[in-house]
């Protein structure tokens, strides 16, 4: 539930005033990370490659608390965030209410019936009440405002001018004193921007470890051997986007004594779906994703994955199915070479089946050439 605070901590570092909505954040990433810290070491049974991470971050609970204590909400600072806002916010209660005791003496009082309504209001920062235009002179005060129609004048009795003009002032000494404790707190989280920026990072990092767990986790995966060679070798391979009641998983070896592997068969057969699980299960593996295959699978090493896959026809281009496919095949054969895997789906179709065929077998021909591992799919 963090939020990215760096942009507040350079702000904060470099003096300037934070948000109470900002402060909040921060103070949620100080919390996290105390708590995350304190998981760690209470919880921890064996040593694991993210107790390093753990250890990394730099909880203050000093600041945290003060930010939680003085700021309820983005909108409400508490009472207790310093002596003298609670000494200033006092005196604004008191002062209110002597206001209301004596504006009642009008509302309930002889004056009543001079009133449009038997309320208190306010206008600009004042307490007044809403005399009839016709009983004006019967009130005496200072008149605030007026109503749309004009039968309605909002008048500050003179008896609470002097009650009003304290309020005023303590109104003002109290957005002072929020201004105030919210430039202290903002140069502490100034003065320890770097730790916080660097809480964020690491929160963020777990989260990241923690997530592809999850997935792992999700997945029903396993963690494959890696080896530094062109080759795949999947047992049991699923493609993780189909569900698990059905799912048909496949075996598929290639590299060592086979460097193209090219599967036929009808519509709805399942070739591009073994073509992507080749795919993607190797990108995982690479990208440090446990895979949805048994432990005894093997991926290797790839500098490049290349694919030409799906109906990538461009109206714009005025390009045919056909022409959109030979422009990224010619993008890949450009690409090519001995550490990349490629993978062609449909290779050749789109045009004379004769023609198409000859152009695929040509195609293979030359990945071969570069050294690269190829799997097409192909209704030839």
């Amino acid at each position: 539930g963090v939020k990215d605070i760096k942009p507040h901590c350079d702000r904060a570092d470099k003096g300037a005033v934070l948000t109470q909505r900002e402060l909040m954040d921060v103070a949620d990433i100080l919390r996290t990370s105390r708590v995350l810290l304190d998981y760690s070491r209470t919880n921890r049974r064996f040593e694991t490659v993210l107790d390093e991470v753990f250890e990394r971050l730099l909880p203050d609970k000093k600041l945290e608390d003060k930010i939680r204590t003085a700021i309820i909400s983005e909108e409400t600072m508490a009472d207790e965030a310093s002596p003298e806002l609670y000494n200033i916010r006092r005196k604004i209660r008191q002062t209110t209410a002597k206001v209301r005791d004596i504006l009642a003496k009008y509302t309930t009082g002889a004056y009543s019936k001079s009133l449009q309504e038997n309320i208190v209001t306010s206008r600009n920062g004042r307490y007044v009440i809403p005399v009839k235009t016709e009983y004006k002179n019967e009130v005496k005060g200072l008149v605030h405002d007026t109503s749309s129609s004009g039968a309605t004048l909002f008048v500050e009795p003179m008896s609470v001018v002097e009650a009003n003009n304290e309020l005023k002032t303590l109104n003002a000494a109290e957005s002072h004193e929020i201004e105030r404790i919210l430039s202290a707190l903002s140069a502490e989280c100034g003065e320890f921007s770097s730790a916080i920026s660097l809480n964020y990072h690491n929160i963020t990092e777990l989260a990241f470890y923690f997530g592809c767990a999850s997935l792992a986790e999700s997945m029903k995966a396993e963690r494959p051997k890696i080896e530094n060679k062109r080759a795949v070798d999947l047992k049991r391979a699923r493609h993780p986007l189909i569900p698990a009641s059905k799912v048909v998983p496949i075996d598929v070896k290639i590299g060592e004594d086979v460097d193209t592997l090219i599967i036929t068969g009808p519509n709805t057969g399942g070739k591009t779906v073994s073509l992507k699980t080749v795919g993607l299960l190797t990108v995982m593996a690479q990208s440090g994703l446990q895979i949805p295959a048994l432990e005894s699978s093997t991926v290797g090493i790839f500098d490049k994955i290349l694919v030409d896959i799906g109906d990538e026809q461009s109206i714009e281009a005025s390009l045919s199915t056909f022409s959109s496919h030979m422009v990224n095949v010619v993008s890949i054969l450009s690409e090519v070479g001995e550490r990349s895997l490629v993978l062609f789906d449909e290779l050749g179709s789109g045009t004379d089946p004769i023609e198409g065929a000859a152009l695929a077998t040509a195609i293979l021909e030359k990945t071969r050439r570069e050294g690269a591992l190829s799997v097409a799919t192909t209704h030839y």
